[in-house]
């Protein structure tokens, strides 16, 4: 099926693109399809089933909470963080839930929201929907959260291959050897050749104004992120970070000891600590490829924006048209989803889109961009995703900031050759698949090894 940048970048909220916008997106779909067969009248009773990783970390990762916003009818992208809190507590003191925003029916959260210890064998991350009616079970169905906010239901799972209905793109690819060689063939830019495919949707002009707005989305999201102060949520009582250091960085005359180039790090952290502070705090984010990973292409792009003075909005499409080809390609052919693959599904693929969309930016050939993606993701292979307390913060937040100072080292070393280099970028990402079948299913987003049980829970 063929993938769209608007796909792999998506605004919604946090903490987890796989486990609070897909199960918000499945859960509201769910209402959605009650309310389109004529099925809410006879609605008694909604049951909520989370499997694998959706009920290892699922509270964590505010999974509970988006499956019982989108059965109210609010989608990620529509929804004000700041109205969640009151919503969650209305419907747990009155035991009401307002069934896609207008049936309202007893929800009885511990009889009715089981996270379950099995896992189905499609995807660890899993969820099982079931309206129940006077005479029994009215709509059933099972979703799959594949990571980044894509869903999956089961019947699409349970169909023929080459069913799924697509588009036809000019610059079709599957590998990153088949995008260099198209862009060879027909004198392509990574970004024009993009812009091609994406215009297979809608017009450029939608596709510009669309890319515009989820730039300012993750804009929005940094200073929301410099300007918010205090303790995240979750009990682990991780500080923000992010405000007090733009006031450090602004100090007026502040020496620059160390040279320019560490300088811009700070703020290239900076951005990145920002918006992950953000996500951790359940706020307006963008998936980028995932909520776990989003610090990291915004910050990238804000670096160049920052210290570029002829940046314009020209930069912006192009970049996160070339970081898009590279997303496409690790979903395609590995997968973006932590619970699937471990962190390098996440972190890994973000810091290699963030290395493509900055090459294009700074003049690479479509082989130095190649280059680039393959050398942030390589350093990224077998990272595993062992969050402390299932929640997005410990190690996320850093690992963010970490992984943006990478992609932009990566471009920095691919710009010093010709793109010629000893392994592609196709076969670091089918080693991050196979990386991720071998990795044990505790550093997957389960919260059960790694750094996630090194913390000590007093």
């Amino acid at each position: 099926m063929a993938i769209s940048v608007f796909d792999l970048f998506k605004i919604g909220i946090g903490p987890s693109s796989s486990h609070t916008v897909g199960p918000m997106r499945a859960a509201a779909s769910f209402a959605q399809t009650l309310g389109e067969h004529g099925l809410l009248p006879q609605v008694q009773r909604v049951e909520v089933r989370l499997y694998g990783s959706l009920s290892a970390t699922g509270v964590g990762h505010a999974t509970d909470r988006a499956c019982l916003l989108g059965l109210m009818g609010q989608w990620p992208d529509r929804i004000d963080p700041a109205t969640i809190e009151s919503r969650i507590q209305q419907l747990l003191q009155e035991r009401c839930l307002l069934l896609d925003g207008r049936h309202p029916v007893v929800f009885d959260y511990p009889r009715d929201m089981l996270l379950l210890d099995e896992s189905l064998p499609y995807h660890p991350n899993a969820m099982s929907l079931q309206a129940l009616g006077g005479q029994g079970s009215l709509l059933q169905q099972t979703y799959y959260s594949i990571g980044g906010g894509f869903i999956v239901e089961q019947g699409e799972v349970d169909a023929p291959q080459g069913q799924a209905q697509t588009v036809e793109l000019p610059y079709a690819f599957s590998s990153g050897a088949q995008l260099l060689a198209l862009c060879k063939a027909n004198q392509l830019s990574v970004a024009q050749l993009m812009m091609a495919n994406e215009c297979a949707w809608r017009p450029e002009a939608e596709v510009r104004q669309g890319l515009l707005q989820i730039w300012a989305a993750m804009r929005q999201c940094v200073d929301n992120g410099l300007r918010n102060e205090g303790v995240l949520p979750g009990g682990l009582h991780v500080k923000r970070r992010a405000a007090r250091l733009h006031r450090s960085l602004q100090v007026a005359g502040q020496p620059n000891v160390i040279g320019s180039t560490l300088s811009a790090m700070e703020w290239v952290n900076l951005f990145a600590l920002a918006v992950n502070e953000e996500n951790a705090a359940g706020g307006r984010m963008v998936t980028a490829p995932t909520n776990g990973a989003a610090g990291i292409i915004p910050a990238v792009l804000h670096y160049y924006m920052k210290f570029n003075p002829a940046a314009c909005d020209d930069d912006v499409v192009a970049f996160l048209l070339a970081a898009a080809a590279v997303g496409i390609l690790c979903k395609m052919n590995a997968s973006i989803s932590g619970a699937e693959v471990g962190c390098q599904g996440e972190v890994g693929s973000a810091c290699s889109m963030a290395a493509a969309g900055l090459a294009q930016l700074l003049g690479a050939t479509p082989a130095q961009l190649e280059n680039a993606a393959e050398i942030a993701l390589e350093h990224n292979l077998g990272l595993t995703c062992d969050p402390v307390g299932g929640l997005v913060q410990v190690p996320c937040i850093e690992r963010n900031a970490i992984a943006a100072v990478k992609a932009i080292n990566a471009v920095q070393m691919a710009l010093r050759g010709d793109g010629e280099h000893f392994i592609s970028l196709d076969r670091v990402i089918r080693t991050m698949r196979d990386t991720g079948a071998d990795m044990h299913a505790n550093y997957k987003e389960t919260s059960r090894g790694g750094l996630a049980v090194a913390f000590p829970e007093c």
